[in-house]
């Protein structure tokens, strides 16, 4: 399979190494004059335009900035380059399709959302447009299953998706409760790494709470358990410049002496040996 990614952030290279890792032959664009070094040792080709790299693809992996002009500007070129079969995804983490594509056919263009790095972590929100067919959902689908990914098809478009809506909630808490000096950027993340996100990491929240019901399930958690959580008032955050820059920095100060590389590596590899146990390494 002949696939472009457009976008050589992150995001892009991430997606690249994994397509690579999996056979397909992989074209790159992006005006970044440092592209060669970026791309380093990956099995891919560096395209000299946006159109080269689309010229045969069956499937175009957007990961460009997140700005609306943009996004409508290159869409129009893509879907007028592209092959007529190629799915046309972007990782847009918050704009939904339907905004960059009205005035161009939308039909094959959806969202394809991964969470960084793609190449580590399984989900892909699978969001289209209402002008997206279903041969193009189910497309979508059995592509990034083939890459051993778990796409996951979400029915309404919602600025921001849905992983990130959660992730925005729970962080906003988060950045209240260090605002309020109920605990440090550092024992926050405790709290989470050794509850929640244990817990997360093997059942999510609905059935997480089903099996915190106890025999009586969900049921019995919503009705008398979690009655006296209902009485909680979660805090609003500051968001002023000055009440930012204050957590900005206790955030710095609980790890800014490690390089980004040392932070994300372990990361990678903690994510990834949950993975195994879990029985879902990258399967290829």
């Amino acid at each position: 399979m002949k696939i472009a990614v457009i976008g050589a952030g992150t995001i892009g290279l991430s997606w690249a190494a994994l397509f690579a890792g999996h056979g397909h032959e992989v074209r790159v664009s992006d005006p970044r004059p440092d592209l060669v070094e970026a791309v380093g040792d990956l099995d891919v080709h560096i395209a000299a335009s946006v159109s080269e790299a689309v010229r045969d693809a069956d499937v175009v992996q957007e990961n460009g900035p997140e700005r609306l002009d943009f996004k409508r500007e290159l869409f129009a070129k893509l879907v007028a380059e592209a092959p007529a079969h190629a799915l046309l995804l972007s990782s847009s983490s918050a704009i939904p399709s339907s905004e960059f594509t009205a005035g161009i056919d939308g039909s094959r263009v959806l969202i394809g959302h991964p969470f960084n790095p793609p190449h580590v972590m399984p989900l892909v929100e699978v969001v289209p447009n209402p002008r997206t067919t279903e041969e193009t959902v189910r497309k979508a689908v059995e592509f990034y299953r083939s890459l051993g990914r778990v796409p996951v098809v979400e029915h309404r478009e919602v600025p921001g998706f849905v992983g990130n809506r959660l992730q925005n909630a729970l962080q906003r808490e988060a950045i209240h409760l260090v605002q309020e000096g109920v605990v440090d950027p550092a024992g926050l993340d405790e709290v989470v790494v050794n509850s929640l996100g244990l817990r997360w990491a093997a059942v999510g929240p609905f059935l997480g709470s089903h099996l915190g019901g106890g025999p009586g399930g969900y049921r019995h958690l919503a009705t008398h358990i979690g009655s006296s959580m209902r009485r909680l008032t979660l805090g609003q955050p500051d968001d002023s410049p000055e009440a930012t820059e204050r957590v900005i920095e206790a955030v710095e100060k609980a790890y800014g002496d490690h390089e980004y590389t040392e932070l994300a590596a372990e990361r990678d590899r903690k994510q990834l040996a949950i993975l195994a146990a879990r029985g879902q390494g990258d399967r290829k």
